[in-house]
């Protein structure tokens, strides 16, 4: 307490002290209350003096502060595929029935696969595992706190980055539990399969395959693909201990239209334990038609490549990049034409187009000349003010014309072009508006689609999308969800058919890991989206001959529904609105290829990798009890005395209020009780 504040206490007792003696003691009548009257007028007093005074009391806590324990467990498929489950029931019942170790640690459960999420139940059914995810969400949610990690997981993992470099990032101990030992099995398998998804008809496609062996023995085997009853390819292979892998490089014809299927063998010896890692099947869609796209400029520019980069990330389209005089030679090659950053050399360019009824995508930037572009179309024109500017984008989320995802657009850095008002003189859709440091512009859009004639007809009021596509990358470690955008603005532009009311996206055959979504948009008479729809897929397990019914869920501006559980087989459906009002039907194939069950050990190498780098320590199951006596008895992890101190203020007692009401109602009972009120 501070010195002045100590001077106002003792001057505030003085004066309390000399106004009760006043009032009850000097000239006043002689009673034998009067000093019983004069105290408890001084408690009054002076007890409101020191609330005006309000002194502030220095108040310490102490508490107890136990580490967390962070127990993370493995849920995927491949804990069953080795016959790991019951053990992994049995194990977490002792942890959480340990009475020392629930003295010692604030014990906290999560399982995992492909994502990560508190433990509620374990059933073992994730198709994929993803043990990185583990370390990115925890180095979060205790980056401040002790929290060393209990992994109990087979240490195989099928999705994300590698794990053990990822570890690093958690700065604490990490203590796996290993499911599975040490012992090594003879064992061939297809390590992995790459191949294109699409090929065109008459063309051959590339297959690569890399055969894997684990053994100490000479071995020898076949190769073999077949599709359908044919064989298709067979080779002979020869392994041993040295020579425990081939890359196997062949190509196979594309002779028939539609989803051809295909499943790749390596012949297993006869004391394989684990057979299903022998065969991976895989399937190729078959085209008869390329899209070919010409992207026009006169100058050059990082979003030339970008943008072709995006288009062809899908094998079904092609992309030549022309200066204006060189398109009007190909012109006729083309079913989309991207015009970027339009000059006077565009005129011949613009013409031909318009004479072909073609489609096209005009993208402007700081090297367009907007006196030219406005005089050459009657679409749309722009305020010239020879000013530049830089716009930020943000999604329309009621965009309907195709489905479209939100790539986090308010993170991507801005796209540079002309400052003004832009006019439109026919009906748009706008997909992004525009957003000036953080603030979005009222009916400014950055993106628009239109039709006009039947022709389609796309403007990007902006240069430097390349830097969009590099952002993607940073925000989802992979160009897939931009180039897929790309790609439906692309595939929109270049198609002439009729819009449906029903539109679906969906791929003609899936893997058989990951996701199964279909996505479908149903719009009104008047091509408005309906959001109150009442959409439901029937698929009919062509193998069995099965029908099931799902209904689609409201997202975005979109319905979907989600397939992941389905059984490998072909499927034939149909898509229903609003009980029949419109049907669209389609085909789809899962493969069959379950990736958690091409494991027959742990990998107890990296596992012991990852704690040595952590400076922790890995057990073997059956070795639990060994990890709770090492864990209690560390240093690193023993429960801290903390203490907090908080400045009080004395007006934040209740007792002192109390303590005022108590003194002024027993002083006005004792005057009333005696006649002197």
């Amino acid at each position: 307490m501070e010195t002045h504040t100590l001077i106002y206490i003792i001057l505030a007792g003085i004066a309390a002290l000399l106004l009760a003696l006043f009032q009850y003691l000097y000239k006043a009548k002689k009673n034998s209350l009067n000093k019983v009257f004069a105290f408890l007028r001084f408690v009054t007093l002076f007890s409101v003096l020191l609330l005006l005074i309000n002194p502030k009391f220095e108040q310490t806590k102490f508490y107890n502060e136990k580490p967390n324990l962070i127990v993370a467990i493995d849920n995927s498929e491949s804990i069953k595929h080795l016959k790991k489950t019951e053990n992994v029931e049995q194990l977490i019942d002792n942890l959480k029935q340990d009475k020392s170790l629930n003295e010692n640690f604030n014990v906290e459960y999560y399982k995992f696969g492909k994502d990560f999420k508190q433990l509620d139940s374990l059933n073992f059914d994730e198709t994929q595992s993803d043990i990185a995810n583990i370390f990115g969400n925890l180095s979060q949610i205790y980056k401040n706190t002790v929290a060393p990690i209990v992994l109990i997981t087979d240490g195989n993992q099928t999705y994300g980055k590698d794990y053990e470099f990822e570890s690093l990032k958690y700065k604490q101990p990490i203590f796996p539990i290993i499911l599975g030992d040490t012992i090594t099995y003879s064992d061939l398998k297809i390590q992995q399969l790459n191949v294109n998804k699409y090929s065109y008809l008459k063309n051959k496609f590339p297959v690569e395959i890399i055969a894997i062996y684990n053994g100490s023995q000479n071995v020898s085997t076949q190769l073999i693909i077949t599709s359908g009853n044919s064989t298709v390819f067979k080779k002979n292979l020869s392994f041993s201990k040295s020579q425990n892998s081939h890359v196997v490089n062949l190509s196979l014809p594309a002779n028939r239209v539609g989803v051809n299927t295909y499943s790749a063998v390596i012949v297993p010896l006869e004391s394989e334990q684990n057979k299903v890692n022998n065969v991976k099947p895989f399937a190729v869609e078959i085209i008869d038609e390329k899209t070919n796209i010409a992207i026009v400029s006169d100058i050059i520019h990082p979003d030339l490549g970008a943008l072709k980069k995006a288009i062809e990330s899908n094998e079904q389209r092609s992309v030549s990049i022309l200066k204006p005089n060189g398109f009007l030679d190909r012109q006729d090659d083309f079913q989309l034409s991207i015009l970027y950053q339009p000059n006077t050399k565009f005129k011949a360019v613009f013409n031909a187009i318009e004479k072909a009824e073609g489609n096209k995508f005009v993208i402007t930037g700081t090297k367009t000349q907007w006196s030219f572009l406005n005089g050459i179309q009657t679409n749309y024109s722009q305020e010239i003010t020879l000013l530049t500017e830089d716009f930020q984008p943000t999604l329309n989320s009621n965009y309907s014309t195709f489905i479209i995802d939100d790539l986090d657009f308010n993170s991507f850095p801005p796209l540079q072009s002309e400052f003004g008002n832009l006019t439109f003189k026919t009906p748009i859709e706008t997909l992004l508006y525009k957003r000036v440091f953080n603030d979005s512009i009222e009916q400014q859009p950055l993106l628009v689609t239109f039709e006009n004639n039947s022709r389609r007809e796309a403007i990007l009021l902006g240069e430097n999308i390349w830097k969009w596509r590099a952002q993607s990358f940073l925000n989802k470690k992979s160009f897939q969800e931009f180039d897929s955008f790309i790609g439906k603005l692309v595939q929109y532009l270049a198609s002439n058919k009729k819009r449906s009311r029903l539109s679906l996206a969906y791929e003609s055959f899936y893997n058989g890991v990951g996701e199964i979504k279909i996505s479908a948009q149903f719009f009104n008479k008047n091509y408005v989206f309906d959001a109150k729809a009442n959409l439901k897929i029937t698929l009919k397990n062509i193998d069995s001959g099965s029908i099931t019914i799902l209904p689609f869920i409201l997202k975005n501006n979109s319905y979907e529904v989600n397939l992941s559980d389905f059984s490998p087989s072909d499927y034939d459906f149909i898509v229903s609105a609003n009980n029949g009002e419109m049907k669209q039907s389609g085909h789809l194939k899962i493969l069959d290829y379950n990736v958690e069950q091409q494991f027959l050990n742990a990998n107890v190498t990296k596992l012991q990798q990852v704690a040595t780098n952590s400076k922790g320590t890995s057990y073997f199951i059956d070795n639990y009890k060994s990890l709770i006596t090492d864990m209690i008895n560390d240093v690193r992890f023993k429960t801290i005395q903390k203490s907090s101190k908080n400045i009080v203020p004395l007006i934040d007692f209740k007792y002192l209020l109390a303590l005022i009401a108590l003194s002024l109602a027993l002083e006005w009972f004792l005057r009333k009780y005696n006649g002197l009120i």
